[in-house]
């Protein structure tokens, strides 16, 4: 076989390179659709500008995103917003939400995704989880008082969080998910800037009420089963009741 296998997994990065690329970009674009392109009036939108260039994303590809989103460039945003609700294997809840411009080609393909699971699509679950606003954010004072912060920022609740569970958070500091009512995640994101907080995450989604109990193969099917929704292009979140 000789090198073949090195040529086949450099085709895999570059793959999924392009497609982390894709989703920040279109990330972008409807930030600046929802929020404006001002970056220090859209929080959102200034969250996933950082994120682009982590990711080595030019400064002309991400201005033409945010033009794009706004409607001030040559190019017009076309994007219909889906949501999909349902299960993974083993019961679990999900939501999947989906940027397309493409109904007719995307809606097939992620109801086949989910016929890999084990109960397919369902009706509504979404009472199973709480609509709010999500701000994660990082302070490089690891005595920070994360209660006092999400006290002064406005958020209703919190959890410290850590680089495992969020990779844009560096080692050694103290870090925290911050829960908002979700016409309040501009003003959390700013308050936390304005005090020493690197805001990484800013945005509007669903936190499950509950947990399944699942051992850790079934965890892992869970798992395998939503990267293999997260891998199609047009899916941008996927919320699931998965620890």
């Amino acid at each position: 076989m000789g090198r073949q296998w090195l040529h086949a997994k450099r085709a895999v990065v570059n793959n999924k390179k392009g497609q982390l690329v894709g989703k920040l970009v279109k990330e972008i674009s409807v930030a600046a659709k929802l929020g404006g392109p001002e970056l220090a009036a859209n929080a959102r939108l200034f969250a996933a500008v950082e994120k682009a260039k982590k990711a080595s994303v030019t400064k002309d590809v991400i201005e033409r995103a945010i033009k794009k989103g706004a409607g001030i460039g040559d190019e017009k945003m076309v994007m219909d917003h889906i949501v999909f609700e349902g299960y993974a294997p083993h019961k679990v809840p999900l939501i999947v939400e989906v940027y397309t411009d493409n109904v007719q080609r995307t809606t097939p393909e992620i109801r086949v995704l989910f016929k890999k699971g084990v109960l397919g699509l369902a009706g509504s679950n979404k009472f199973l989880f709480d609509h709010v606003g999500i701000v994660e954010a990082h302070h490089p004072d690891q005595g920070t008082d994360l209660e006092a912060a999400a006290i002064e920022a406005g958020a209703n609740d919190f959890e410290a969080i850590s680089h495992a569970q969020n990779d844009d958070i560096p080692e050694d500091v103290a870090a925290a998910r911050f829960l908002t009512e979700r016409t309040e995640v501009h003003n959390a994101s700013n308050w936390l800037t304005q005090n020493g907080w690197t805001v990484v995450t800013s945005e509007i989604g669903y936190i499950a009420k509950q947990f399944p109990e699942l051992t850790e193969e079934q965890a892992g099917e869970v798992a395998e089963f939503l990267h293999a929704l997260d891998d199609h292009d047009d899916v941008q979140r996927v919320w699931a009741a998965l620890k």
